[in-house]
């Protein structure tokens, strides 16, 4: 038999540990503010490819001197490929950098394969739906839980996310990591894998209600969490390791992108343990919560 593990028992630690990483994640945030991509300040993307191995180191500096010098260059798939990224608003600025690298080539010449321009107001657009996007996915989660299980489970859930959604935007801000689409994609993915590993803990919860009559709810959780800890650990390191490779392996052009999701990874599998279930204590979900309400009519007996 499993021996049931007291996570319960260091929960005050956690919740301090907690509070100061929620704090130094909300100060990163907006001290430093996020570094935004191209895709919401707006700007010019141009993907280049050369006969040979390009050097991006070479090709940064050979924009510097042309000067360009908030150029940034990212290798893209293949090593004859790169991209990039420059802001202003200057639609023909695009073609007048191309011109500038296909000048300075030499016995390595590189030709354009796209040219792209997102204006200001497009990258704000793109900006303000995207938060829009992440606070309707919250919400829907909440009212999907609450019917689902109860309304405390979902205030857990919700928590639970938010806290892994600012730890991670959080250590972006502070790194002054990209934030662009792909990093914003990273997040909603984070939403969605903390809230599938929170769900398997709370569902373990309610079903022990039945099992665990005279339980208390630390027992409870102690229980429920010591039985999923493997599969936990299971879909947690496999899904690390998948996105260690990712980020080895992606390029610059996914570096954003894979270490967003590492962070949120890490994160959710705390947060399902030592926030979704803390915050089950303290709205004191008992096995009253999980019974359907009866009828509260009486049938009224009209035989003589």
């Amino acid at each position: 038999m499993l021996r049931t593990i007291n996570f319960m028992g260091v929960r005050n630690i956690a919740f301090g540990a907690t509070v100061l990483l929620t704090v130094l994640a909300l100060f990163s945030w907006f001290h430093k503010g996020l570094n935004y991509g191209l895709d919401f300040t707006g700007g010019t993307l141009i993907e280049l490819t050369y006969e040979k191995p390009a050097d991006v180191t070479l090709v940064r500096g050979e924009l510097v001197k042309a000067g360009y010098h908030e150029a940034i260059v990212q290798s893209f798939g293949a090593t004859t490929d790169l991209l990039v990224r420059m802001p202003g608003e200057d639609p023909q600025l695009g073609h007048q950098v191309a011109e500038a690298l296909q000048k300075v080539g030499g016995d390595n010449p590189a030709s354009v394969k796209r040219v792209e321009f997102v204006g200001p107001q497009v990258g704000e657009e793109l900006r303000d739906q995207g938060g829009l996007g992440m606070l309707m996915a919250l919400v829907g989660i909440m009212i999907y839980l609450a019917f689902r299980f109860q309304w405390k489970f979902g205030v857990g859930a919700i928590v639970s996310l938010i806290h892994d959604v600012i730890v991670t935007v959080g250590i972006l801000a502070y790194f002054q990591i990209t934030f662009d689409l792909t990093v914003l994609a990273a997040v909603l993915a984070i939403i969605g894998y903390s809230l599938n590993d929170t769900i398997v803990v709370f569902d373990r919860v309610r079903e022990n209600f039945r099992v665990l009559r005279k339980a208390s709810l630390i027992e409870n959780i102690n229980v429920s969490t010591t039985q999923t800890l493997l599969r936990t650990m299971a879909t947690s390191i496999s899904t690390l390791l998948a996105i260690a490779a990712l980020m080895i392996f992606g390029g610059d052009n996914l570096w954003g992108f894979s270490l967003a999701l590492f962070i949120g990874v890490l994160a959710g599998t705390y947060s399902s343990i030592y926030i979704a279930n803390v915050v089950l204590i303290w709205l004191n979900l008992n096995s009253e919560d999980l019974i359907p309400p009866a009828a509260t009519g009486k049938e009224v007996d009209d035989r003589p």
